[in-house]
This record gives C-alpha cells, sequence and structure tokens, in this order.
C-alpha cells in the first residue's frame, strides 16, 4: 500500500478508539507514527530513506519480521510492561499498516516465522486502493464528526 493509504487506514484506527481515550492528541500522534514504523526497513518508505536505518535495512528483509503480528504483539507487551499508555496506539498503527498491507498480492507473513501469509489482490497504487483510500477519508470525517458532536 501507498504512504497515503497507511495513514488513512491509520487515521481510521485511531478515531475508531478515539472517544474511549484520555490523551487524545498523544494517541492520535502515536498512531499515526507507529503506522508508518514496519516500512522502516525499506530504503524508498517515508522513514526508511534515512540514512541511520541503513545498516537495519541490510540485515532485514522487507516484509519479513517487521511486517509481522510476532513483532507487532512482542512489543505491544514490553510497552505493556514497562509503559502501558503507550501499548494501544503502538498496536493500533502497527496492525493497521499490517492489515493494509496483507491486501495487496506481496502480502505479509503474518506470524513470522512462520511461513504462513496473507494476501489479497489489491494492488499498490491502482484504481482499487485509490478506491479503498477515498472510502477510508469518508469514514475518517464521519469518525471526526462522531467525535467532535
Amino acid at each position: 500500500m501507498m504512504f497515503r493509504t497507511h495513514i488513512a487506514a491509520g487515521a481510521f484506527l485511531a478515531l475508531l478508539f478515539l472517544p474511549a481515550v484520555v490523551h487524545k492528541w498523544s494517541f492520535f500522534v502515536i498512531v499515526m507514527f507507529c503506522t508508518l514504523l514496519p516500512d522502516i526497513d525499506c530504503t524508498q518508505s517515508y522513514l526508511g530513506k534515512y540514512k541511520i536505518l541503513r545498516p537495519l535495512q541490510w540485515v532485514v528483509k522487507h516484509r519479513g519480521f517487521f511486517h509481522s503480528f510476532t513483532f507487532a504483539v512482542a512489543v505491544a507487551l514490553i510497552f505493556v510492561f514497562y509503559y502501558p499508555i503507550l501499548a494501544l496506539p503502538f498496536f493500533l498503527g502497527y496492525a493497521g499498516h499490517l492489515i493494509a498491507d496483507s491486501l495487496t498480492p506481496e502480502g505479509i507473513r503474518i506470524f513470522w516465522p512462520l511461513k504462513n501469509e496473507v494476501k489479497w489482490r489489491i494492488r499498490t497504487g491502482g484504481k482499487t486502493e485509490n478506491i479503498l483510500f477515498y472510502v477510508l477519508w469518508l469514514a475518517n470525517v464521519g469518525l471526526l464528526i462522531r467525535v467532535f458532536i
């Protein structure tokens, strides 16, 4: 999926949970940042373009360990025990990215290192992804209206 679709999906999940959250702004920002995290292993991604991440990118494969719920759950559990306020927004943002990427033909290995893949047919940058993007943003507008009314 493209950057903008990941942002739309992350915003959707954040806005969905926002009414139940006390610290709304920090929750939203963390979800949005974590929506971009799985692509740090890709040199063409929004966060992965920074040279400080090159050593990591030499070691790991794109859509490998970082594109799995194994990593998402492990980090969320660490947050649960050491900094609980980050656990939910981290997991929501990260999971939103993984779910979006699972809709592409490349898919994700859902519980790395297991070989099981989840994939579908939405081509990155294609018409269906564009429709998904606009549907997510319409849903986001609806959720924003719900939050502020």
